[in-house]
C-alpha cells in the first residue's frame, strides 16, 4: 500500500518526466500538484508547466505536453491530459483505486505513516491563573494546544504537554492573607479558637469571588494591604507557614482547572503543570548568563537585551526587561527561563507556544534573545502559534451581559444543557445514553466551532451555528458517523477483510477519492499548525458519503458483491471519521 498524501507520489513522477523531458531537476513542491474534482475532469492537477515555462522559453501549454510524453504512468494512473493554458490532469486508474482503499480498510493508521525521525516537542498551551477560575479567554489556547498534542502523537512524536500557571507575582501576597484570615474566621465561628482548622476547599467556594474579596480589601484596607505585602516577603523567603497557604491555593486552583479538562477532554493533568514558581530558581543564572554574553545591559537602573531587529517607530530599540530596578524580575525574564529549562532540562527539538496573538511581539523577541544565547540551535527551534479572539455576536470580546469574562465551566454546561434539550426526544437513547451523547454533543459542538476557523483569525461565537445539524458543524459529523454505524448494524453482518470494492456509480468512487486524502490532511493540518484543514476534510468527507448514501443502496443493492463493498466503504468512513475527531478532541458517539 501506498501510505502518506498521494499527492507526493504524482509529484515524484511529474519531477521524475520534467528531468526526462527537459534536463532540469525541480522540487516536490514546483511540481504543484492540487487535488481536482470529477467535474473538472481528474483527480489531481499540476501545475508545473507554468514555472518550467519560464525557465525553458516555450509556452506553458507546450511544457505541459512535453512532460505528459515523458509520464510513467505504471499501474497506479491512466495517461495524463493537458488542459487549459499548460495543466496537466492527472486521474487514478479505478483499478489501482479499489486496491489502495481495500488496503486503507484493513490498516490500523488509515494509510497515514508515522514520521521517520520523531522528535521531542513542548506544547505550551492553556496557561490559567492560580485563584482565577478559567474563562472563554482560555478556551483557544486548551483545546488547540490538545489538538494539536493529539495530532504530533499520531504522527509518532514524543509530546511533553506544559502548562504554565500564572502561581506566582504580588497579588499572592493578598490572596494568601486573606485565605489565612478566612480560615481563622471560618474555625473561630465554629470552635471558638482562632487556629485555622478547614481545609482551603472549604474557603473557597468560587475562585473569582475568592480573588475579588482580597481585591477589594487591599485597596479599602491599609493595614491588609500592609499585611499583604509582609506576605510576599514571607513567601519570597521560603516562610514555612506562608508557602504551606500558598501550596493549599495553587492546589485547590489546579482542581478547578482539572473538573474545566475533565469535561473538555483535554489530557492535562498536574503533572503537565509548571508555574511561574517553578522558575524562580533559574531567573538570577538567566540575568547573569545573559550579561557574561554581553547580551545583557543597564537601562534606566534595569537589567535589559536589546534583541537585533526590535525597534519603535522612532527606531529606538525594544528592549527585554529581565531585572527591574528593584531587583525584581520579570515576565520576561520568566519566560526566557521556561525556555531555557525547555531546550536543555527537557531535551525539546521544539518548543510550540499556543498563545494569543497579541502575545507574537513578546515571543518573537524572547526567541531571538535565546537564539543570540545560545539556547536555540539550528536542530532546535521555538515556534509561536498565534490564535485570534472569540466573539460575541456584536461583533465584540465575549462577554456576559454584566460586562464581565464568561467562565468557561459555564460555558461549557449550558453546552451539555442546550445538547440535553436537542436530544430529548430521542426515544431510542436510554436515559444514561442521553446525558453521555448530550456531553458528546455539547463539548464537541463548542470545540469544533473553534477548530473549524483559521486560528489566526478572530471568530464569533453562536450557540444557534454550532448545534446546527446541518453544514460544517461537530453534529452534523457525528450524526454523520451514527448513521453509517446504524447501517452497518442493520447489515447483521461483518465485511470480510479480503472484499473487493466495486464501483458500480460514480459516487462510491468520489467517496473513494475523499478517504484516499485522509494521510494528505493530516500532514497539512499538522504541518501548518492548522486544525481547520482537517476539519474541512471531514466535512467534505461526510458530505461525499450522503451523496454515495443517496445513490448507491448499501443493504439491498444488486448483487452481494456491490453490497460487500459498499458496507466496507461504510465502514471506512466511520474509522476516518471517528478517526478525524479523536484527533480534534472530540468525542462521536455510536448512537445519536
Amino acid at each position: 500500500m501506498l501510505r502518506g498524501d498521494l499527492a507526493n507520489e504524482l509529484a515524484r513522477r511529474i519531477a521524475d518526466a520534467a528531468k526526462e523531458a527537459f534536463s532540469l531537476d525541480i522540487t516536490l513542491q514546483q511540481a504543484v500538484i492540487r487535488p481536482s474534482t470529477p467535474d473538472r475532469g481528474a483527480d489531481y492537477q499540476s501545475n508545473a508547466a507554468f514555472g518550467l515555462a519560464k525557465k525553458i522559453g516555450i509556452s506553458p501549454r507546450e511544457t505541459a505536453t512535453r512532460i505528459t510524453e515523458h509520464f510513467h504512468t505504471g499501474d497506479m494512473l491512466d495517461p495524463p491530459e493537458v488542459s487549459g493554458a499548460g495543466f496537466v490532469n492527472l486521474t487514478l486508474q479505478d483499478t489501482w483505486l479499489a486496491h489502495h482503499i481495500e488496503a486503507l480498510a484493513t490498516d490500523k493508521r488509515l494509510g497515514t505513516p508515522e514520521v521517520p525521525t520523531p522528535q521531542r516537542i513542548i506544547v505550551d498551551y492553556s496557561g490559567p491563573n492560580v485563584a482565577k477560575e478559567m474563562h472563554v479567554g482560555h478556551l483557544r489556547s486548551t483545546i488547540i494546544g490538545d489538538s494539536l498534542t493529539r495530532l504530533l502523537r499520531f504522527q509518532g512524536h514524543e509530546v511533553v504537554p506544559q502548562n504554565h500557571l500564572g502561581d506566582w507575582g504580588t497579588p499572592f501576597g493578598m490572596l494568601i492573607e486573606h485565605l489565612s484570615e478566612k480560615a481563622r474566621e471560618t474555625s473561630k465561628g465554629e470552635t471558638g479558637n482562632s487556629t485555622p482548622t478547614h481545609s482551603t476547599q472549604s474557603n473557597i467556594a468560587d475562585l473569582n469571588v475568592f480573588y475579588q474579596e482580597a481585591r477589594q480589601k487591599f485597596d479599602a484596607d491599609p493595614e491588609f494591604a500592609d499585611r499583604a505585602r509582609t506576605r510576599v516577603l514571607a513567601l519570597q523567603s521560603g516562610d514555612q507557614k506562608t508557602q504551606s497557604l500558598w501550596k493549599d491555593l495553587v492546589a485547590e486552583s489546579e482542581r478547578h482547572f482539572q473538573e474545566v479538562y475533565d469535561l473538555l477532554h483535554v489530557d492535562l493533568t498536574p503533572e503537565n503543570a509548571r508555574g511561574e514558581s517553578f522558575y524562580n530558581q533559574y531567573l538570577p543564572g538567566i540575568v547573569a548568563e545573559l550579561e557574561e554574553k554581553n547580551l545583557a545591559v543597564m537601562s534606566e537602573g534595569a537589567v535589559c537585551v536589546f534583541p537585533d531587529g526590535f525597534t519603535n517607530g522612532d527606531n529606538t530599540p525594544v528592549p527585554l526587561i529581565i531585572r527591574k530596578s528593584d531587583g525584581g524580575y520579570t515576565y520576561d525574564t520568566t519566560d526566557l527561563g521556561a525556555l531555557r529549562f525547555r531546550a536543555q532540562k527537557l531535551a525539546a527539538s521544539q518548543i510550540f507556544y499556543v498563545v494569543g496573538t497579541p502575545q507574537r511581539l513578546h515571543f518573537k523577541m524572547v526567541f531571538a534573545t535565546a537564539q543570540q544565547a545560545g539556547w536555540l540551535t539550528e536542530n532546535m527551534r521555538a515556534e509561536h502559534i498565534g490564535f485570534g479572539s472569540v466573539l460575541g455576536e456584536d461583533g465584540k470580546i465575549l462577554r456576559t451581559r454584566a460586562g464581565g469574562s464568561v467562565k468557561l465551566m459555564d460555558l461549557l454546561r449550558e453546552a451539555i444543557d442546550r445538547a440535553t434539550v436537542i436530544l430529548a426526544e430521542r426515544s431510542e437513547l436510554n436515559a444514561q445514553e442521553r446525558q453521555d451523547v448530550a456531553h458528546a454533543v455539547g463539548i464537541g459542538a463548542v470545540k469544533y466551532a473553534d477548530l473549524c476557523n483559521d486560528r489566526e483569525k478572530d471568530y464569533v461565537f453562536s450557540w444557534k451555528r454550532m448545534l446546527a445539524m446541518e453544514g460544517n458543524t461537530a453534529v452534523y459529523l457525528q450524526y454523520a458517523n451514527a448513521r453509517i454505524k446504524s447501517v452497518v448494524r442493520k447489515s447483521n453482518s461483518k465485511v470480510p477483510a479480503d472484499t473487493s470494492i466495486v464501483f458500480a456509480h460514480p459516487a462510491e468512487r468520489n467517496l473513494a477519492i475523499k478517504l484516499s486524502r485522509f494521510p494528505a490532511a493530516i500532514e497539512a493540518t499538522t504541518t501548518g499548525r492548522e486544525p481547520h484543514k482537517l476539519c474541512n476534510y471531514l466535512y467534505e468527507t461526510a458530505t461525499a458519503f450522503s451523496g454515495f448514501y443517496e445513490n448507491c443502496p448499501v443493504l439491498h443493492p444488486e448483487n452481494e458483491e456491490l453490497r460487500a463493498s459498499r458496507l466496507m466503504l461504510c465502514a471506512l468512513t466511520s474509522n476516518i471519521i471517528e478517526k478525524g475527531l479523536d484527533l480534534l478532541g472530540i468525542e462521536a458517539p455510536a448512537r445519536l
